[in-house]
């Protein structure tokens, strides 16, 4: 089954999606979406990470000696590094079992 944008002339478009049998889901599917999930949460929490990042940094620049305000940005900045400590650590801990087991669990598939 091609997709629409990757068919490669005119006729294959035009057929695409013609036959009932080809269009329908399968758990092949559920992989694929999972995996994209995955990805997708994966991607969210570097963007947050790197907010997170921005807003205590930049709290602590303008905090101008307030001790309040001071104290709140290096909370910030200690809940970015220790997210990111636990997205780094959590990936290391799967290759080291994926190492020292010899099953790839970094990478999701449904077992046919």
């Amino acid at each position: 089954m091609s997709l629409l944008a990757q068919a490669p002339t005119w006729e294959a478009l035009q057929t695409a999606g013609t036959d009932p049998v080809a269009d329908v889901a399968t758990i092949g599917s559920l992989t694929t979406l999972i995996t994209n999930v995955i990805r997708a949460i994966v991607a969210f929490s570097g963007v947050v990470l790197f907010v997170m990042l921005l807003v205590g940094g930049m709290s602590f620049l303008f905090s101008g000696g307030d001790q309040k305000k001071l104290e709140k940005a290096k909370g910030t900045l200690t809940a970015a590094f220790m997210g990111l400590l636990i997205l780094v650590g959590s990936f290391l801990i799967l290759k080291f079992i994926q190492t020292f087991t010899g099953v790839n669990i970094t990478t999701f598939s449904i077992l046919n």
